[in-house]
């Protein structure tokens, strides 16, 4: 059941905090040595206080989302805008309910035979909100619906093309099947109401890859519902990215809250399609990605 009420599953992990008690333990022994022997105090309060950094980490909770491993059951077109090519967004959904880092993500793959690390041109992921934030309502919208879709613009993102360290992101890839063939795709049919019924694009096979990707600035996001939207550009062909069961099920992370996966191309910004309801006429797909980080505690 779609919906932005009900709260996630998402995986919240309290690392063991044996470091602090390490920490305190040594402080007292420390500063009873110092009494004991009449030793400087100042080198012995430096060691402590190395030890307490130590046992910041330790306080912090682990976060980890997935959707689980790709279903074979469709695979939709992601890339940024280049030369001769429009952008296209596919873009699937989680909720944090605390302040949350998130430092690494993967997402899973179709990619042309024989592709590795030196065919990607670009990688790009961004996060969006849920509609109606970031987004202007008052406008006409030209799709079925805007309910439950990512916003009009992004909350944040990350490039491998960026300059900035605070916008960039690093990116590695590992090949899981050499073939892989999907049932259904989204590349062409991405078109306004009342024309969005496309039906797809037909059975897609590719190279089956994982996209591994690290943010040296993390995403810091507040508790809400998002949406996570990587884009991939290529000198050898077309990415799509991956299908995930829907809903969800071990060993990904189930949530009550789970939405569909949505779509847009240049010609439909700001607006966004369904995958499953409003292109192929049937059933919902999620896509297949994870997130790992840890909450904030600013």
């Amino acid at each position: 059941m779609e919906g932005t009420h009900m709260q996630t599953q998402m995986i919240v992990l309290r690392r063991q905090c044996s470091v602090v008690g390490v920490a305190a333990i040594s402080a007292q022994r420390i500063f009873g040595y110092a009494r004991s022997t009449g030793r400087e105090i100042m080198p012995l309060a430096a060691a402590v206080a190395a030890l307490m950094l130590l046992a910041g980490p330790a306080l912090a909770q682990s976060v980890f989302f997935s959707t689980g491993d790709p279903d074979g059951r469709i695979a939709t077109a992601s890339r940024p805008s280049s030369p001769g090519l429009d952008e296209i967004e596919s873009a699937d959904d989680f909720v944090l309910t605390h302040d949350t880092l998130i430092r690494q993500a993967t997402f899973t793959g179709l990619v042309p035979a024989g592709t590795d690390i030196s065919h990607v041109s670009q990688v790009v992921v961004e996060i969006y909100r849920v509609f109606p934030k970031d987004s202007d309502t008052n406008r006409t919208i030209n799709v079925p619906t805007r309910n439950n879709s990512p916003s009009d613009v992004a909350f944040d993102s990350r490039d491998s093309s960026a300059t900035d360290v605070s916008e960039k992101l690093n990116v590695d890839i590992e090949v899981l099947a050499d073939s892989f063939t999907v049932t259904n795709s989204v590349l062409n049919g991405i078109n306004p109401a009342p024309n969005n019924f496309t039906q797809g694009d037909g059975p897609v096979t590719g190279q089956e890859v994982r996209f591994s990707v690290t943010f040296p600035h993390a995403f810091e996001l507040p508790a809400d519902h998002y949406f996570f939207i990587p884009q991939v550009l290529l000198d050898n062909g077309q990415f799509f990215w991956l299908s995930a069961q829907k809903p969800i099920v071990a060993p990904g992370t189930p949530f009550m809250a789970d939405l569909q996966s949505w779509i847009r191309n240049e010609a439909l910004q700001p607006d966004w399609l369904r995958i499953g309801t409003d292109i192929i006429g049937g059933g919902t797909f999620n896509a297949s990605f994870s997130l790992h980080g840890n909450v904030s505690h600013k």
